[in-house]
């Protein structure tokens, strides 16, 4: 297996980075790799497993997110990403969710090393893929460079080499998901420090990128970038992420051709019983700044709801966007 090239990553995002949000990505970059929305070792041992398995081939580099926090659950979940064939299985230390919070899960794990490093080891001990982690820089009440020295020492020990880094610390009470994705001051320094002061492990930043210019400059002091809310608002940003990070030479579809290449997809997954928004709603932001964007997001919004919408009304939203080139 070739080692995965972490250069640029798409973060996992709940209700946004689903099967259908990370093909239409893949269209644009065939490099960058792609994350899973959490999924929680619960709804994987007790739920409708291939719900939150299956993907589409076409996907990879993927990997998957695990919420959890009990070593042998992480393990099985571990063993199901591997048998699904995911290139990577990462643990979320990141989500500051009170929801996740009483389930012992994301950011409140912070304040347990030495539980997150005993999940690490568990699943490390039960798949041959790469086992990785996200989290903060911090919590609340645990603010101090040390502290996260002291996280991110505990887990290397495990053998794990590869920490993607939020640079903000997680407030666990009194601010919303949303909030804690704004509030708390970013912290880019503390990441760079960190990879000073573990040059052996594989340092991902993560927080505010907007765009490739930042990752650009990240990349001077951190192994990879993973860019979130960027990546879904203004997908085509991806286009340049093959030239500029991988070295590629391929020209990257245009606009309008990722949406040609996106049309069969679409056909198969109505096919299937998909409902036209579950898919349109993550391409909303496609033509971001084009002429015509306005139009092609308004009809889009505003048809791809409706019983029985089909591949006319996305052909229709297109022909209401800029000429073809």
């Amino acid at each position: 297996m070739h080692p995965l090239d972490r250069t640029f990553c798409v973060a996992p995002m709940m209700d946004w980075t689903d099967r259908h949000q990370r093909y239409f990505l893949r269209l644009i970059s065939q490099h960058c790799l792609l994350y899973t929305e959490m999924v929680t070792t619960g709804a994987l041992i007790h739920g409708d497993r291939d719900r939150f398995l299956r993907y589409n081939a076409e996907e990879h580099p993927v990997a998957i997110q695990l919420g959890g926090s009990d070593p042998a659950d992480l393990a099985t979940c571990a063993r199901f990403a591997e048998e699904y064939g995911y290139d990577e299985v990462n643990l979320n230390v990141g989500c500051p969710s009170d929801r996740v919070q009483n389930g012992r899960i994301g950011a409140c794990l912070m304040a347990e090393p030495a539980t997150v490093a005993d999940g690490i080891k568990s699943m490390q001990d039960s798949v041959s893929i790469p086992v990785t982690v996200k989290h903060r820089i911090g919590i609340n009440g645990r603010e101090s460079f040390d502290e996260l020295t002291d996280f991110v020492g505990t887990i290397a020990k495990t053998g794990c080499k590869t920490f993607i880094v939020h640079a903000r610390i997680a407030v666990l009470e009194g601010l919303s998901p949303k909030q804690n994705r704004d509030v708390p001051p970013l912290k880019y320094d503390w990441v760079y420090k960190l990879k000073q002061l573990f040059p052996q492990l594989e340092i991902l930043i993560n927080g505010g990128i907007t765009s490739l210019e930042q990752c650009q400059q990240h990349l001077q002091q951190v192994d990879g970038v993973m860019v979130g809310r960027e990546a879904y608002h203004h997908p085509y940003v991806l286009a340049d992420v093959d030239r500029l990070f991988y070295g590629s030479r391929r020209t990257p579809r245009t606009r309008h051709q990722v949406i040609d290449a996106l049309v069969p997809y679409i056909e198969q997954q109505l096919a299937l019983g998909a409902h036209l928004q579950h898919i349109t709603r993550h391409i909303l932001g496609l033509f971001h700044l084009q002429p015509g964007a306005k139009r092609f997001r308004r009809h889009l919004s505003e048809n791809a709801w409706k019983p029985g919408a089909g591949i006319d009304t996305l052909i229709k939203a297109v022909e209401l966007s800029p000429e073809k080139a």
